[in-house]
Parts: C-alpha cells; structure tokens; sequence
C-alpha cells in the first residue's frame, strides 16, 4: 500500500485517480480473457490455428494496452492535448494511406501495417473536439466552434469512405453530446438533427448494403437476400441455449458455428455459456464505469477536463450499447467489438489509450494548481 506521506509521482498518482474506474477497467480485462478463452477456440480450429491462438495474442495485447493506459493516466490536461493532437494527425495519415494502398478486408479498407487506424483516432477526436468546446466558453477571439466542427467533417468523410458508417454514427452522436453540453442554441439543434436524418436517407438510399441491413432487420425476409442473418439469428440462439446460468465454461454448442465468436459477438457466447446474469453483470460493469464518470465529470471544475472526460465516456458507453445491442438484434449489425472484451489489437490498445486520458482528465487537482495552469496556457 503506497503511504499518503510519500510525495513520489507513484504516490502522487496513486492517491489522485479514480480508483474505481480503474478497477472496474482491471475486471473487464480478466473478463476478456475468459470470455476470449470461451469463445475464440471454434474460430481458430476453423482457420486451422492452434486452439487457443486468439488467446495468447490477446495476452500479447493486453501487455501494450496497460501501459499505454498507465502511461497515459500519468499526463497533465495540457500532455493529454498534445499527445491527443499527435495522435490525431498520424491516425488520419495512416487512414488515407489505408485508402490508397490498403488491403480490402469485407469490402472496407481499414487496415495499414496491421493496425486499424480509426480506433486511435476516436479518442483523439474527443480530446480535440472537447478543447474546442471548452475554448469557445473562455475566448470569443478563438473560432473554436467551427474547429469542432472541421474536426468533425474530417473525421466522418474519413470513415465513410472506408467505409465505417458504424464509427461514423458513434463519432457523430459523441460529437452531438459535446456540443449540447457547450450550450448550442436549439437552431442547431434542429440542423444537426436534419443533417443526420438526411445522412441516414443518403446511405439507405446509395450503399446498399446498407440498405440490405435495415431491411433485413425491419423483415427478416427483406433485402434481396443480399444480407444473411446467419449471425443475429444464431447469436440469438446463443441466448436462448444459455438461458439465466449458462451451460458451464466450454459446454457451448451453437458458438461452434457462430462467426466472429471472439470479436463482434462474444457477448452472445457469454450468454450461452455463463447466462444472462453473467451478461447482465459485464452490462453492470459497464453502467457504472459511465456513471461514475459522468458523475465525477459533472463536478470537474475545469472545462477542458469536464468535457474531455464526458467525451470519453460517452465514447465508451455508446460503443458498449451498440455491441450489446446488436448481440440482441435489436438494432442493425455493425462491426464494433465490445470493450475490452473482444479480441483485437488495436481496439484494446486504443481503449486503453482513451481510459489512460479519462483517468488523466479525472485526477484530483488542487484550485491552485488548475490556476496555474490556465495561466501558463494564456502566456503560452
């Protein structure tokens, strides 16, 4: 146990962060490392890997992503805007190369050097945008708001011509909150909300396979044919085998043939094997990772760190929801894995990267030290 009397950066950091965030953050991660050990071995006996390949890099991730997540919890407000700037730029050089020069992967170009780029970029684009936003409350002479907005634009054209129209809706509405919260007056409500209705007409209207999938979902006999629903139904299927408690770790049957067992739709394998308490608890975890950090966000003193830290736990939430969501077919599916429950590099790197900044933006800071800061950040 670090002693409150130690004045080291370790002390020091130990005894200014949100401890229960970061338990809960530890708990998802052994969680992922079960769930992954139950539902990853069907998928590698299917492409002839050993049985628990997906497990091993999974522990090969997990080493990178904590300390990226320690190591990011360790900056200052101001570090976590230059390191988020950083981050931003290099993602969206890596996207455009991924455009050019990238492999084709299910019809989308998301992959460069073996990273999915867009994942880094989402917490970066929160930072950014909540620096704008909490600029535009302190100094009218800065166009802050129409940064967001730029960064805005940006970030969507990006995904969607991957294409994303999942990120680019999980980006789109984390924007939204932020710029409700800075106090947009109801005209732009009404704007936003038309330009996103019409988006959606847009997408339903020219990509098709975006077409396929409300219709699909709407009537299952829809579409064309042009999406199956193998992977909802047996996801489904997967619930219901399970029951309340779960068949026992291993004991699952219709996991065996379902696709992206260990990635998009573990939360589905979760329910056959452990039950749906199991999955109402990784859903409890979750809520109170969000509330607490909406909680402690609300009472954050500094503008900058109360939007940033909104930002990214919203991020967190929606994405959460959305996986669920679509394990339940309750909404269309999209390609989005569960936090720190899925497998997958980047994404686990990326989220640690964003909970390292929302702990980081959460630290407890003396008044005096926040004045200081804004101080040097004027003269700056």
């Amino acid at each position: 146990m670090v002693s409150r009397a130690e004045r080291s950066p370790m002390a020091n950091w130990w005894w200014t962060i949100d401890r229960w965030i970061l338990a809960a953050i530890g708990a998802l991660m052994v969680l992922g490392l079960v769930l992954t050990m139950a539902g990853s071995p069907p998928v590698a006996e299917r492409l002839g890997l050993p049985a628990f390949h997906f497990v091993h890099r999974q522990v090969l991730y997990l080493i990178p992503s904590i300390a990226v997540l320690f190591g990011a919890s360790f900056l200052t407000p101001r570090q976590v805007r230059r390191v988020a700037l950083i981050v931003f730029l290099v993602s969206v050089a890596l996207i455009v190369t991924a455009l050019v020069v990238g492999h084709e992967v299910k019809g989308s170009r998301r992959w460069i050097l073996g990273i999915q780029p867009s994942e880094f970029l989402k917490p970066a684009f929160v930072i950014l945008v909540a620096w704008a936003f909490s600029e535009a409350a302190k100094r009218r002479d800065v166009p802050a708001n129409l940064i967001a907005i730029l960064l805005l634009l940006v970030t969507i054209v990006l995904l969607v011509l991957q294409p994303d129209f999942g990120q680019t809706m999980l980006i789109s509405l984390v924007w939204v909150a932020l710029f409700f919260m800075a106090g947009l007056h109801w005209f732009w409500v009404a704007g936003l909300g038309g330009a996103g209705v019409g988006g959606a007409m847009l997408a339903y209207k020219f990509v098709p396979h975006v077409r396929a999938r409300v219709l699909k979902f709407i009537d299952p006999g829809a579409g064309g044919g042009m999406v199956d629903t193998f992977q909802v139904d047996t996801a489904l299927d997967c619930f219901l085998s399970g029951g309340w408690f779960g068949k026992g770790p291993g004991e699952g049957t219709v996991k065996r043939i379902l696709p992206d067992a260990h990635t998009d739709f573990i939360f589905a394998v979760t329910g056959e094997e452990f039950g749906a308490l199991a999955c109402l608890l990784i859903a409890a975890i979750f809520a109170f990772i969000v509330l607490r950090g909406l909680s402690l966000a609300a009472r954050n003193e500094d503008p900058f760190c109360r939007f940033a830290a909104a930002g990214l736990v919203m991020l967190f939430g929606i994405q959460s929801v959305i996986n669920m969501a679509v394990n339940l077919h309750l909404i269309p599916a999209k390609g989005m894995t569960l936090p720190f429950i899925s497998y997958g590099g980047s994404s686990l790197i990326s989220l640690a990267m964003a909970i390292g900044f929302l702990i980081a933006v959460l630290r407890k800071r003396p008044g005096a030290a926040l004045l200081s800061e804004t101080r040097m950040e004027i003269f700056a």
